[in-house]
């Protein structure tokens, strides 16, 4: 999907931050109705009813689209509103810096929606390929884990290879974790009736 779409379902991302500029558009656009309407009223013109029903539908509709992003055409009823709200400057001038505004924040939605969109996917796939790749020990975590397996008499002595045990002389934390464990070991051996 192209960064600029036109028809189709954006995103999560984007379909979020599209959803924010138009739903605040729509706040936007009724208040321009309601100036559009006063200015009629002060000139005497017949057309302030008209024109605060049109924009107050064209508010409802941005509202409305808002939560529309998730079918294929909510993008294309989103671009017809972009140019609906700049025709608007037919009848109120200010309204050219609202919908340049809401032109400029409407691309900017699209493309950084997209860039996050991308990342999140990257971020996703690079996550789900670390689940699924095998664990690395030490060799470390190797030697702890063979000489637990031998204590509890479900491996080999010779389970402890010697590039392990050469790594224990070099790593003396791990000697000495590998100590502590086995230090409870060699305690003198209780009884079967003894009870601890």
């Amino acid at each position: 999907m192209s960064v600029l779409t036109f028809y189709g379902v954006p995103g999560k991302m984007t379909r979020r931050l599209l959803g924010v500029v138009i739903g605040t558009q729509g706040l936007v656009v009724f208040f321009g109705a309601l100036v559009a309407r006063a200015l009629a009223a002060i000139d005497g013109s017949d057309t302030s009813g008209s024109f605060l029903i049109v924009g107050s539908v064209l508010a409802v509709v941005c509202i409305l689209d808002a939560g529309l992003f998730r079918r294929p055409w909510g993008v294309t009823v989103g671009w017809v509103l972009q140019v609906a709200t700049l025709a608007c400057t037919f009848i109120v001038p200010a309204m050219a810096l609202v919908g340049l505004l809401f032109g400029a924040l409407w691309l900017t939605a699209l493309v950084q929606g997209h860039t996050m969109d991308e990342h999140t996917k990257r971020v996703d796939a690079q996550w789900h390929a670390a689940q699924e790749a095998p664990v690395v020990q030490t060799p470390a975590q190797e030697a702890l884990v063979a000489e637990a397996l031998v204590q509890e008499g479900s491996a080999p002595e010779a389970l402890v290879p010697e590039p392990v045990a050469e790594a224990l002389v070099r790593e003396p934390v791990a000697e000495t974790l590998v100590q502590e464990k086995l230090a409870p070991e060699k305690a003198a051996p209780k009884s079967p009736g003894q009870d601890g």
